[in-house]
């Protein structure tokens, strides 16, 4: 496990410039999907997949760096957030080992514990920046799933905490204030109803299961508190 946090480097080709002047504004982090951090980290480093991320964390909590910071790997792919496209050119990608069907452990959790902190700092974003492969791109991926703890982040401020509010019903519990509070909330609305309910039952609702109900408001609506 890293204790002291500097990561190995291990340099991937696949990357390029930041576009149009943009720094980091996000941190979008994805699972590998692959049968270990070895594996992830060579298909990471091949310049015949055309992929890469800035960290790879293995499930014992090593930490590698691939690309630098200043610097756009390629991780995110088609999709936004907060309204805004080309999510490679405002943010950092962490992938962590893992295949998406266990939950994360705890070495690999405290590891970007201090990572995430870090980044934070020097770039200035916010917890609200800190986003899910699944977040920006609907529909098309679904990483880091529903074994994810984010509620564990948000307890220490490292992303964003389900919005409350009072004890009340939102005006309507039907599709166009969901699409809207979503849209709201940084999804983006291209996104068919379908693939933006699953997004932000990842987030926040990895358990939910059904049609679209009146406790898939409450973590997007600011002035309403459902259970």
């Amino acid at each position: 496990m890293t204790t002291d946090l500097s990561p190995i480097w291990h340099p991937s080709p696949n990357f390029g410039a930041r576009r149009d002047g943009l720094t980091p504004s996000l941190v979008v982090l994805h699972y590998t999907a692959m049968d270990s951090a070895a594996a992830a980290l060579a298909r990471l480093c091949d310049p015949a997949f055309e992929v890469s991320a800035h960290y790879l964390i293995g499930a014992d909590g090593t930490l590698w760096q691939m690309v630098a910071e200043d610097q756009r790997a390629w991780h995110a792919g088609a999709g936004a957030w907060a309204g805004a496209g080309d999510v490679n050119s405002r943010s950092i990608g962490i992938e962590l080992d893992n295949r998406g069907d266990h939950p994360f452990s705890n070495p690999q959790m405290a590891t970007l514990e201090q990572l995430l902190p870090q980044i934070l700092q020097r770039w200035d974003i916010a917890p609200e920046g800190v986003i899910g492969h699944s977040d920006m791109a609907p529909g098309r991926k679904i990483d880091p799933g529903p074994r994810f703890d984010w509620a564990r982040l948000a307890a220490q401020g490292l992303a964003a905490s389900p919005r409350k509010g009072v004890n009340n019903p939102p005006p309507a519990a039907d599709w166009p204030t969901f699409r809207a509070l979503a849209t709201r909330a940084g999804y983006t609305a291209a996104a068919d109803d379908a693939s933006l309910l699953t997004a932000v039952r990842l987030r926040h609702r990895p358990w939910a299961q059904g049609p679209l109900s009146p406790a898939d408001f409450a973590p997007l609506c600011p002035d309403h508190h459902l259970s």
